[in-house]
């Protein structure tokens, strides 16, 4: 028997009992319908979850502390950062440093002086952390040399003040007035300072050139509110601070950053990272991580529970086409025999079952599938999800959002017509058994 003929045949013998078929169907709608709903709800809950994560700061970026080190501890100094930059899956690093000697240099512009929040970064990273400027750009060097070079956090340039007279640069922002300095355009030098006023040693300047204004983003560490410049610049100026005022270091302490930040290819990745930074002696490390791996953990527990209710669903149907399956069988006993004694093979048989069996499955799941995006439509437009939130899980707002990606969809059609295959395995083996003389004398 050719395989047309049996899926001709199974259609029909379904649509002689249009309605048992059509009850034992709407068992399977309800099913897939049940598992898709719940299982896209779970997904949804997840972005939400993740959107809110992100807002509070980048997932992918790790937070590396040493500020309790001790003298035998390794140093986090350049040839550690080389071993950092080395771990899989670090895409990008840049120390956030700052002076040593607070004080020991100051940006001047004209009678403006900026003195206040200005951090030591690679600028080659910053362009990998997603730092965006609204006007001119970001540093670019083929050799490395950033010498002279800054960037400035748009907070950042009213912070100049006039020290010969009170001028609050606050008050000018809030009322909308320009910056007292045109970074972009003003001369800007860096001035060395003196501890002692009666040194009579020449302080040493240096011109700087503001390569770009950075956008404000307060998520980001470190954060751009102030004035960026290339960490070794700002070492080779603080040397130049140590030398004018003759300070004595002492040259058996080494060197090590305080603060390091870490760029990751993928969040998924984040955890083993800080596990090689922690092997290489730096415990002291701060992540998202941390916030996202339990509220993952427990939107997967949601999402296996609420897959399970709509399983169970599913397995009530399954009940329902074995149910009806094996009814069909002893209605088409007769049938059965009749084939038997034509010769029709034992194996056309059972696929004949099968396929309807599989039928059924089938077409309870496209439609179980279509109603899933039609309640789906209808929580997202109107049960709040994109703007209430139905669950608050650590002070973070889960919006009920509904979500049914293209794999969600194929696995759920799949499935129902896989659940209506082995429902119909059993009754289809059943079928097979039956002897031919005993099926044709039956009435």
């Amino acid at each position: 028997m050719r395989i047309g003929d049996m899926a001709r045949m199974s259609l029909s013998n379904l649509w002689k009992r249009k309605v048992r078929t059509l009850l034992t169907v709407m068992g399977v709608v309800i099913g897939t319908c049940a598992i898709v709903v719940m299982i896209s709800l779970g997904l949804g809950m997840q972005k939400t979850m993740q959107d809110s994560l992100a807002q509070m700061g980048d997932l992918t970026v790790i937070q590396i502390y040493n500020y309790n080190s001790t003298p035998d501890s390794e140093p986090l100094d350049d040839s550690m950062l080389e071993q950092i930059r080395a771990i899989d899956h670090v895409t990008a690093l840049t120390p956030s440093y700052d002076p040593t000697y607070w004080g020991a240099f100051q940006i001047e512009s004209g009678k403006y002086v900026y003195s206040s929040n200005i951090t030591g970064v690679d600028m080659d990273a910053l362009e990998a952390f997603g730092y965006q400027v609204q006007e001119g750009a970001l540093p670019t060097s083929e050799n490395g040399n950033y010498e002279g070079i800054v960037l400035f956090g748009s907070d950042a340039l009213y912070n100049f003040y006039n020290p010969k007279k009170s001028q609050n640069t606050w008050v000018m922002q809030q009322a909308g007035e320009d910056p007292p300095v045109n970074v972009m355009e003003d001369k800007l030098t860096a001035v060395i300072q003196k501890d002692d006023s009666e040194n009579s040693k020449k302080a040493p300047t240096h011109k700087l050139t503001c390569s770009g204004i950075l956008v404000s983003d307060w998520n980001k560490n470190p954060t751009p509110y102030g004035v960026f410049m290339d960490v070794d610049y700002m070492r080779k100026l603080e040397q130049e601070y140590v030398k004018l005022n003759n300070i004595k270091e002492d040259k058996n302490k080494k060197f090590s950053y305080s603060t390091v930040v870490v760029k990751v290819d993928d969040m998924d990745n984040v955890a083993e990272v800080e596990e090689a930074i922690h092997a290489l002696g730096f415990s002291d490390t701060n992540s998202m991580e941390t916030i996202r791996k339990p509220l993952e953990e427990q939107s997967r527990q949601q999402q296996m529970i609420f897959g399970g209710l709509g399983a169970i669903s599913l397995f009530v149907a399954a009940l329902g086409i074995t149910n009806t399956m094996i009814m069909s069988i002893y209605e088409r006993t007769r049938e059965i025999g009749v084939m038997k004694v034509l010769g029709c093979v034992v194996g056309n048989i059972r696929a004949m079952f099968l396929m309807e069996a599989g039928t059924i499955g089938f077409i309870g799941g496209v439609i179980g599938l279509g109603l899933s995006y039609l309640i789906s439509f209808l929580i997202n437009t109107f049960g709040g999800g994109a703007t209430g939130s139905i669950y608050d899980v650590g002070g973070i707002g889960i919006g009920g959002v509904s979500i049914i990606p293209w794999w969600l969809a194929l696995g759920a059609l799949a499935f129902a017509t896989l659940v209506g295959l082995v429902s119909g395995f059993s009754p289809a083996n059943r079928a097979v058994k039956i002897s031919a003389l005993t099926a044709i004398r039956q009435e």
